[in-house]
């Protein structure tokens, strides 16, 4: 059952008609060359730790093995033997967390990092907690980097005895320019005789133009489109022992992107976003509303005067139903994505209504493009 279209849907087919202008204009803008692809080796590394946050008033982890036994192991380490109390001890002041940051590549030594903090046991808070030193190691199980510092939450909580707020997580934080650099990661350019450019959105068309590009800028056949996703760049020799000023000259070309015709639903939310190549053959669309509506008018049933009957409830319903007499319109060949959605909007059709329209032009093979469903 759908209800009547009203109004909205003339102000949702303007609002699909000036985003559409917005987004595609007349002449096809170009992108630079680090806007769509990365030069492989040349990235982020993820670093975790397990580290202890002290100083939390009470909204610490209960006893449990995991927190008391580091901190046992921490005590250790700096002269105080607690073995033996281990079953007496609680730390409600202290929190289990796991320590989490990206390295940047070529980063170093002394260097400051921001890092994640989260629980791992059942602590409340960590409002004011300041997190213990704490290694941080990467996936070669080397450490890279030593966190350590308050904890900040961007947030806060607190309670009374018949009510509580809270605002933000409280038991996930940050701590700006936390960890310092040990370790230096892996890469240097230089003797390098190529390098591989990787695109972030694999494609024929564009990897052949950022090759054909590349081979303009620098006056010769250096460059080769090898797949969809990787552009491999022979070095000249003049810049084998000094990359950085030919990736600083490569990075800043412009390419004409290309992409596949793509239509993506979003069934939760009613999004509709069509991309810029649809294209639809000559296809019949045929709209219709129909409503039912269905009304209770119960009625009392008073029996006469001295008689023996009892008063009763008497249910009554009235259904009335209804169809408008559904709209038909044709798309001819070679419709683009302007016409398509005004003409849907013509008929009334709302974001959800496009979604089923959409996908019933798709099943009949009328629709040239991939049709992704989220």
């Amino acid at each position: 059952m759908r209800r009547k279209a009203t109004t909205t849907s003339v102000r949702t087919g303007w609002f699909w008609l000036v985003l559409l202008a917005a987004l595609f204009p007349a002449a096809v803008q170009a992108e630079r060359i680090k806007d769509i692809a990365d030069v492989v080796g040349v990235r982020d590394n993820q670093l975790m730790g397990y580290g202890l946050v002290v100083g939390l008033g009470g909204s610490g982890d209960s006893a449990n093995p995991m927190q008391l036994q580091s901190l046992v192991s921490m005590m250790e380490r700096r002269g105080i033997n607690l073995r033996d109390e281990v079953g007496n001890l609680e730390a409600p002041n202290v929190a289990a967390v796991m320590v989490t940051a990206e390295l940047p590549p070529f980063a170093s030594q002394g260097q400051n990092l921001d890092v994640t903090v989260s629980s791992l046991g059942d602590a409340e808070s960590l409002q004011g907690g300041t997190l213990l030193m704490t290694p941080l190691k990467g996936p070669d199980d080397q450490v890279y980097a030593v966190a350590q510092g308050a904890v900040s939450l961007g947030g806060y909580g607190a309670q009374g005895q018949a009510g509580e707020t809270q605002v933000n997580h409280l038991t996930a934080g940050r701590i700006p320019n936390g960890a310092l650099v040990e370790r230096e990661p892996p890469g240097d350019l230089a003797g390098k005789q190529q390098l591989r450019l990787s695109l972030r959105r694999a494609d024929f068309t564009t990897a052949n133009r950022v090759a054909r590009s590349v081979d303009e800028e620098l006056g010769g056949d250096f460059a080769k489109a090898v797949d969809p996703s990787s552009v491999r760049v022979q070095i000249p020799s003049e810049y084998r022992s000094h990359v950085v000023p030919l990736m600083a000259r490569l990075e800043s070309l412009q390419v004409k992107t290309d992409r596949k015709a793509r239509v993506v639903l979003d069934e939760r939310t009613g999004t509709v976003i069509i991309g810029k190549h649809v294209r639809v053959h000559p296809v019949a669309v045929s709209h219709g509303n129909l409503s039912i509506k269905i009304t209770e008018k119960p009625q009392v049933s008073q029996p006469a005067s001295f008689g023996q009957g009892v008063t009763t409830v008497v249910p009554r319903t009235q259904i009335e139903a209804g169809e408008e007499e559904a709209d038909l319109i044709m798309l001819q060949p070679g419709v683009d994505l302007s016409s398509l959605v005004g003409a849907l909007n013509s008929i009334g059709a709302s974001s959800r209504d496009l979604i089923a329209i959409l996908r019933a032009i798709k099943e009949a093979g009328a629709l040239s493009a991939e049709l992704k469903i989220i």
